[in-house]
């Protein structure tokens, strides 16, 4: 039998979300259903009611996601019942060029659930990065579970699922921070924090934070940001030389996604440093550098997907360092609320008064 459970729906561009009936059916071949205990309300699920990734509305929203395995479909292995996961987006195939010569976090064939999710009337609902984890239950393939220690609170542990895996990922793997690195930040929300809190993870001697917003810088502190550079009073990438001997820093992480602040993070970093971005541009933005500089300044021009993480990987060993007190994942979650409250979360994302809402179910 289908399960029936409410769930946050985008029905059309700049249109508020509603709380509806939603239908997910019992797992399949490879299939799981989760029974979601926490969801953190992510940009990109505002992305989607806005029509910013698609058109393919309806959108089931919700993609940053722990809870318990209800069931699993025929041929499930490494899950069972029972089993507290968190939901991830890039569940790798094993099969394509990226998996096979051993760097499975760029898989290029990442799979979701066969079966669709649907309204009461029957219409097929398209899942936010094929999860759709606003509602009590949801279907996703098996892969996009990653067992971790159930002794981590949902609401903490379902961040990994997206924003701060990001921003983490970005230091700690695309990045490659490492010990006495210098590193700077532009933007510092949620993604933009968990690279500050990355960069202090892998033992940076100095980390700088940098966004418009003193609030934020504040948050960047607590982090791990040894300064703080407020971008609407003073220029980055000088303050960014300043404070690295005027040499600009080893790594420097874009958390916007813009191109003015793509700009200022290749001209904030030192020769053969290293640009990450993380942020993700709009379709329409366009970016235009000297050839010459990206020639004669050397380094590495980085995109970084997902944190590039592999979540079998990442996620046990991130909630293991949580546990014993060295990751403070919990100052990310600025409130908890309920399913009828998320449109007025996305408000609050919009004015900057929160890292993360989470719903909690």
């Amino acid at each position: 039998m289908p399960y029936e459970v409410r769930g946050v729906i985008a029905r059309g561009e700049g249109r508020e979300v509603s709380v509806e009936n939603v239908l997910v059916p019992d797992p399949g071949p490879g299939e799981a259903v989760v029974a979601v205990q926490a969801c953190g309300v992510c940009h990109t699920d505002l992305h989607y009611r806005e029509g910013g990734i698609s058109d393919d509305f309806p959108f089931l929203l919700g993609h940053e996601a722990a809870g318990v395995v209800e069931a699993v479909g025929e041929g499930v292995t490494g899950i069972e019942p029972g089993d507290f996961v968190i939901l991830n987006w890039r569940a790798v195939c094993g099969q394509c060029r990226a998996c096979l010569r051993g760097r499975p976090w760029y898989c290029f064939a990442t799979h979701n659930a066969t079966q669709k999710m649907t309204l009461e009337d029957g219409t097929e609902l398209s899942p936010a990065l094929g999860i759709g984890a606003f509602l009590g239950h949801t279907l996703v393939a098996a892969g996009q579970c990653t067992k971790v220690s159930p002794e981590a609170p949902a609401a903490v542990a379902g961040l990994l699922g997206c924003g701060v895996m990001a921003g983490l990922g970005a230091a700690l793997n695309t990045g490659a921070v490492t010990r006495g690195d210098s590193v700077a930040v532009i933007g510092c929300g949620g993604v933009g924090d968990a690279a500050v809190l990355g960069a202090q993870l892998a033992g940076a001697s100095t980390i700088i934070a940098i966004d418009v917003d003193d609030r934020k810088l504040a948050w960047a502190r607590d982090f791990g940001a040894t300064h703080t550079v407020n971008s609407r009073e003073n220029d980055p990438v000088d303050a960014v030389r300043d404070l690295t001997g005027g040499f600009g820093a080893d790594v420097v992480i874009d958390a916007v996604g813009r191109p003015e602040t793509y700009r200022q993070a290749f001209y904030a970093r030192d020769l053969a440093g290293t640009v990450v971005l993380v942020g993700v541009p709009t379709p329409e933005m366009k970016l235009e550098l000297p050839l010459l500089d990206v020639f004669g300044r050397g380094g590495a021009l980085k995109s970084s997907w997902y944190g590039d993480c592999l979540p079998s990987r990442d996620f046990p060993m991130l909630i293991d360092l949580y546990l014993q007190g060295r990751l403070p994942l919990d100052k990310f979650v600025t409130e908890t609320i309920g399913l009828d409250d998320v449109e007025e979360s996305f408000a609050k994302m919009g004015r900057g008064e929160v890292l993360r809402s989470v719903v909690v179910l």
